[in-house]
């Protein structure tokens, strides 16, 4: 089925470079649908229920997790993937799978798991992601992995944030002198749009941050006072969801009319003439940047660095290094099945996929089975 609507600079199903994989298809979805469904479908993305965005699972039910953080990002991602003419299909699947190969604790599990495996190769979220639909999920007969298209994995291991990108050696086998597809490029920032706007929330809602710190940020308080103008008397928890889903809307806003006009400015017509830009073509203005860049300042100042956040963060470090070398030391701890795979991965490698597999809750309590006496095995 061909899609005449999408713009002639999308990713087209019908163009891919196809999946590593030869299949027989028991049904005619597109090529970056059937991504998208594997990828709901495969173990890894239900364990983000209960990874941690920024509070861990314990600390309350309110909060964002990886997996609603994903299905955040998949909604903002579709609505500028249709603003610009783009495959939805492919946008959603790269949204809903650009934290698959993340740690327990977000970025704290990251860091730990690099350390540990600095002499072993490293860890990268990225990267991690890109070995789960390749390699460690085990759900089809003739292959490991997910068999998803050439674009999408290449979107996964593209993605690049402030806090995510993997090294030119891991591009290697995609291309890492071309540009991915706009569709993946929305993702580095459709990312952005939502944590920051959520953690807002979060922040707020646990008492991390007050209302009144954030009437020092412009794009905050620029918004909140159009908010109160518009709806006078509004009360106040309804004032402030408002206020986020406003700055939401304008940064979704931004981010199209300043793509659109580099579309334009750079004469871009195909996919191809998307890929040999020298520089990401998704982007918003450089007043919305400045803007933008002020809230994240003062969340990095105010809510990542808050000394609950960061006694947690202490906790998390300390409780996965004891578990990977308790491994290392006991490799016959794991479960048989990960033990199988020692000789075609080696033993720090496979703990390495075994802890980053954990979410937050499964941790803990292995962490109380190995070194709480009295705690059943």
């Amino acid at each position: 089925m061909r899609r005449t609507e999408l713009a002639g600079y999308a990713a087209k199903s019908e163009a891919s470079r196809g999946r590593e994989f030869y299949e027989p298809y028991k049904d005619d979805r597109l090529m970056y649908e059937r991504d998208r469904d594997r990828i709901i479908h495969c173990a890894a993305f239900r364990r983000l229920e209960y990874k941690t965005q920024v509070f861990v699972n314990h600390e309350g039910d309110y909060y964002r997790t990886r997996l609603t953080h994903s299905l955040e990002v998949a909604q903002i991602a579709r609505g500028i993937a249709r603003a610009l003419g783009l495959n939805e299909d492919l946008v959603e699947a790269l949204a809903l799978a650009h934290d698959l190969g993340h740690t327990p604790f977000g970025h704290t599990g990251e860091h730990v798991l690099d350390l540990l495996m600095g002499s072993y190769g490293g860890f990268e979220h990225n990267r991690q992601s890109l070995r789960i639909v390749e390699t460690l999920e085990q759900r089809y007969p003739g292959f490991d992995g997910l068999n998803l298209s050439w674009e999408t994995r290449e979107g996964i291991i593209k993605h690049s944030t402030d806090y995510d990108k993997a090294d030119d050696c891991a591009i290697k086998r995609f291309g890492p002198e071309l540009q991915p597809t706009l569709e993946a490029q929305i993702i580095d920032l459709a990312d952005e749009i939502a944590y920051n706007n959520h953690d807002i929330d979060d922040g707020l809602k646990a008492g991390y941050i007050r209302l009144d710190e954030l009437s020092g940020v412009d794009f905050w308080q620029q918004t909140y006072r159009m908010i109160a103008e518009t709806y006078p008397g509004i009360d106040q928890k309804r004032h402030v969801l408002q206020t986020i889903s406003h700055l939401i809307g304008r940064l979704i806003h931004d981010l199209v009319e300043t793509t659109q006009s580099r579309i334009a400015d750079s004469g871009i017509r195909t996919l191809e003439d998307v890929r040999t830009q020298q520089t990401s073509t998704v982007s918003l203005s450089r007043e919305m940047t400045e803007l933008n860049g002020e809230l994240k300042q003062f969340l990095l100042e105010k809510l990542y660095r808050h000394h609950k956040v960061e006694r947690m963060r202490v906790k998390a470090e300390r409780f996965l290094t004891l578990l990977f070398e308790n491994y290392l030391d006991n490799p016959s701890l794991l479960p048989e099945r990960h033990q199988q795979r020692f000789e075609r991965f080696g033993i720090e490698r496979v703990i390495c996929d075994y802890i980053a597999s954990m979410t937050d809750r499964y941790a803990q309590d292995e962490y109380k089975r190995l070194y709480e006496p009295f705690e059943r095995v």
